[in-house]
């Protein structure tokens, strides 16, 4: 009996789920009503059966369960497990339908090689590494400077501290749902977190925007607060992190209270833009150039992504997705390096514009843009790259520009030749450095070549290396007129060779014609 009860309290729950599907699809509730009489009535026919069925069961003294024959034995608490999961299942639906993380966690795989590009040293922000007590003793350094800037906010503003977290309590519920992994933490700790995290942003970034952090109250030998030093970029390194981000409408509310206006909305995307400019500075003019797009504070954005669209930005976005037509040809990204291209007459030369992206090619000339390459360079390629492969609404411009440079460069003597171009310039301690962070960047990436806004111009590339009179033409470039040396001897030896000819003209000439 024990058995039947326990089908019957599964049956009764898959009636009531199934009512809840329909009440929710928006039938009315005439159907709904009758729906759940014709279910109650054939519960009841099949339970009289089950009734007269239960004579019939034989007990098995092992199980300590009555089973009918021939049915499988399952025990009263898998029953119970199978409702727990279903009801489960119904809530994760449900919270997938209203969540739109933007936040996302990188993989353990992707951690393991690239640990220090993924995971903060100095400064940790949101949930993901709060309170991570295994990780550097910089994080915990850095906790208490949070709260000293906090209390240096609130005595230059006059405010207190429940007027900042009633105004994040207000979203909490949608600040959580920005991030991919269900947040333990209780309610109290969540906001306060994002109160203490956000402030600290806040001030980094109206510091930097002002030009001093003097002009703020801190002293100019301030250990975190300071114009200058190498530690200021190693955070501003941290904080571009994919896991070490804040929703951008959490900063704007905070920045509003400070300003007397919690609806505020925009000023953080212009610091944000501004603060991690030096990350990918093409030439000294780049700061200037920078474009804000006022569509920033819409959606559940973060720096990391406003970044990413202000480079992007600066001119015509590139194609987001490239769709082939059925039957066509596809548009293959993949190209050869540039030694190879080289051997088939191609030139490099770099295109002056601030677009890094922005690469042309026109009569055997492919013009790249300079690129700047640091030490933080590679950790900014590979959160891009991360995010654009975990975002759903996301173009992967980022992620096409970096394979199609990892194409070119296969040797530090690619790198040597790009430099002399002026399309590489790094800080890093060798080329062989610079080769090896471009192919390390494309390593374990699942990335489809024909969907990149590159691959037309790859095609066109492929098709002019195809061409065998571009190769022999460059082979004779390359062999008899890489150097004035050589070009004098192919010119001495041309000139040898008419005087030659022409001396033999005239002696087989002059044997048949002989001058009377």
């Amino acid at each position: 009996m024990d058995a039947v009860s326990s089908k019957e309290i599964l049956t009764y729950y898959l009636i009531n789920l199934q009512l809840g599907e329909t009440v929710q699809s928006g039938l009315s509730k005439r159907l709904a009503s009758t729906a759940f009489t014709e279910s109650i009535n054939h519960h009841r026919q099949r339970q009289q059966s089950q009734d007269h069925r239960v004579h019939e069961l034989r007990q098995e003294p092992s199980e300590g369960i009555n089973v009918p024959e021939g049915e499988p034995r399952l025990p009263e608490s898998e029953w119970v497990v199978y409702i727990k999961e279903l009801q489960q299942a119904r809530e994760d639906d449900l919270a997938c339908a209203r969540a739109k993380p933007s936040i996302y966690r990188i993989s353990s795989y992707r951690k393991d090689a690239e640990k220090d590009a993924y995971v903060p040293q100095i400064v940790s922000l949101g949930p993901y590494h709060h309170g991570d007590k295994h990780l550097s003793q910089h994080l915990s350094q850095m906790y208490q400077h949070k709260w000293r800037c906090l209390r240096r906010i609130l005595e230059r503003t006059h405010h207190q501290m429940d007027r900042y977290l009633k105004s994040v309590k207000e979203v909490e519920e949608r600040a959580r749902t920005c991030y991919d992994k269900r947040i333990s933490m209780s309610s109290e700790d969540f906001v306060k977190m994002m109160v203490l995290d956000g402030c600290f942003v806040i001030e980094l970034f109206q510091g930097v925007k002002k030009g001093s952090f003097r002009a703020l109250g801190y002293p100019r030998n301030d250990p975190v607060f300071c114009s200058s030093g190498g530690l200021l970029h190693m955070i501003r390194r941290d904080m571009i992190m994919l896991e070490n981000q804040i929703p951008l409408f959490i900063l704007d509310r905070l920045l509003g209270i400070q300003h007397g206006n919690p609806d505020e909305k925009g000023l953080v995307a212009k610091l944000a833009v501004r603060f991690f400019e030096p990350l990918m500075r093409t030439d000294e003019h780049s700061r200037t150039r920078l474009k804000y797009d006022p569509l920033f504070h819409e959606g559940e954005l973060h720096c990391l992504e406003v970044y990413r669209r202000s480079l992007l930005r600066l001119g015509p976005m590139p194609e987001e997705r490239t769709w082939i037509k059925r039957g066509s040809q596809k548009r293959q990204q993949h190209i050869r390096s540039v030694t190879e291209l080289r051997e088939a007459g191609i030139d490099f030369r770099q295109r002056k514009t601030d677009r890094f992206w922005d690469i042309k090619f026109k009569c055997g000339t492919l013009q790249i843009p300079r690129l700047l390459i640091h030490s933080g360079t590679r950790s900014l390629f590979l959160n891009f790259k991360a995010f654009e492969q975990s975002h759903f609404d996301c173009s992967n411009a980022i992620s096409s520009y970096i394979t199609f440079m990892d194409n070119l460069i296969n040797s530090p003597e690619v790198v040597g030749y790009l430099h002399y171009c002026g399309i590489i310039e790094h800080w890093l301690g060798s080329d062989t450095e610079v080769a090896d962070l471009f192919n390390r960047l494309c390593q374990e990436v699942a990335f489809n070549i024909n969907d990149s806004y590159l691959s037309e111009l790859s095609a066109d590339i492929n098709r002019y290396y195809s061409l065998k009179w571009n190769n022999w033409r460059a082979s004779l470039k390359h062999n008899y007129f890489s150097n004035p040396w050589t070009i004098i001897s192919v010119i001495a030896a041309f000139v040898l060779l008419v005087l030659t000819l022409t001396q033999t003209f005239y002696g087989v000439y002059g044997y048949y014609r002989p001058v009377s």
